[in-house]
């Protein structure tokens, strides 16, 4: 899964439009999500350990030929079959519910990282994973973000209106239309400090809206751009099939990236006869 990962996002990602400095996307995102895609069963819902001995992963498939949990999570006593992960605790709060993911993890957990372990639902043991590499502590990316601001690095216009994007989708969703008959099951939203603590939602606005090569140019586009696709990201987690949102979002906001340049470039020129207008004025 990691070589196929790998492979579809440098070739379709990138190298297919130009390589470096040309891809319309974000070829890790481009990667991930078609892995999440084509392999959801092991990326979301089955806990599946790292197989020893030669050839390792490449002679297994299901689960059906393991037997217990590797190292300590075998002391629990279930079979590996019974036991279910998920990617993140986004599964969680949204298949199983809200009590069920405060019951499996705290805010303050999810800010330092410190993810995973068992936890009880309905009676029964379940493991709780933290997610991606990368993605678990938000802390440590909020401490990267910092950096990149300092350095110049990133751009601070596609990392502020993203955060913006999630604050009003979950302002709307969750606390406007959620007490409405217009926008039935709004109130399942997740609060905006889980929103942003959980799954990759930080781990996307840091390193991978801030893209400079996938990212419009305009400073007006980019202000649409990254607000975008913080409500997408909240909107496809209500609404959507898979958890992993953030990374669809994200696709969504680079396809219309060229065409936020456009229109961004369309305002400017219709916008300067009015205000030479107004400076003869």
């Amino acid at each position: 899964m990691a070589v196929v990962g790998i492979v579809v996002g440098i070739l379709f990602g990138k190298e297919a439009f130009g390589g470096f400095g040309r891809n319309f996307a974000n070829p890790a995102i481009v990667g991930r999500a078609f892995v999440y895609i084509c392999f959801p069963v092991p990326m979301t819902s089955r806990f599946v350990p790292a197989f020893g001995g030669f050839p390792g992963g490449f002679g297994h498939w299901s689960l059906t030929s393991l037997d217990r949990l590797p190292g300590e999570l075998a002391a629990s006593g279930l079979r590996a079959i019974e036991a279910v992960t998920q990617a993140s605790p986004l599964y969680v709060g949204k298949y199983l519910g809200p009590e069920a993911a405060a019951r499996a993890v705290s805010l303050g957990d999810l800010f330092s990282g410190r993810i995973g372990g068992l936890f009880e639902h309905q009676g029964a043991a379940r493991i709780l994973a933290a997610g991606s590499m990368g993605e678990g502590s938000a802390a440590l990316i909020l401490l990267a973000a910092v950096f990149l601001l300092w350095t110049k690095t990133a751009n601070w216009r596609l990392m502020l209106s993203p955060f913006a994007g999630v604050g009003f989708a979950t302002l709307l969703l969750r606390d406007v239309l959620g007490h409405s008959r217009w926008a039935p099951g709004a109130p399942d939203v997740p609060s905006l400090a889980f929103t942003l603590l959980g799954g990759a939602t930080l781990y996307v606005i840091i390193f991978m809206v801030t893209d400079p090569v996938s990212a419009p140019k305009k400073r007006l586009a980019q202000y649409v751009y990254g607000f975008l696709i913080g409500f997408g990201i909240v909107f496809l987690r209500w609404r959507g099939v898979f958890v992993a949102a953030a990374s669809f979002a994200l696709l969504l906001g680079n396809l219309l990236a060229p065409l936020l340049d456009l229109g961004a470039g369309w305002w400017q020129r219709r916008r300067a006869p009015r205000e030479l207008a107004a400076d003869g004025a």
